[in-house]
C-alpha cells in the first residue's frame, strides 16, 4: 500500500523520451471505485509563481508503466505531453 504523500515525493518520467516530467501536484481519484483515474503534474511558476503556473500535465493511470521506489515511470506520446 502507497501513501498518496509518498506518491508525490516520486519524479515522473516519461519512457519514450526519458525526459523528467516533474512531481504529482493532484491525483483525480473515482469515488465510486475507490480507484485513481489519472494522476497530475503541475506545470512550473510563471515569473517565481507569481502570476499562476503553466499548463497542467493529466496522465490517465493506463499510461503508468511502473511505480519504483524513485520514480514514475509513464509512457506518453509528444502530442499528448
Amino acid at each position: 500500500m502507497v501513501k498518496i504523500s509518498d506518491f508525490q515525493t516520486k519524479d515522473v518520467v516519461n519512457v519514450a523520451n526519458g525526459k523528467k516530467l516533474g512531481n504529482i501536484g493532484d491525483i483525480d481519484i473515482n469515488l465510486a471505485t475507490g480507484q485513481i483515474e489519472s494522476i497530475i503534474i503541475l506545470g512550473t511558476g510563471k515569473v517565481f509563481g507569481l502570476f499562476g503556473r503553466a499548463d497542467e500535465t493529466i496522465i490517465p493511470w493506463n499510461h503508468i508503466v511502473k511505480v519504483g521506489t524513485d520514480v514514475i515511470l509513464v509512457r506518453l506520446h509528444e502530442d499528448e505531453q
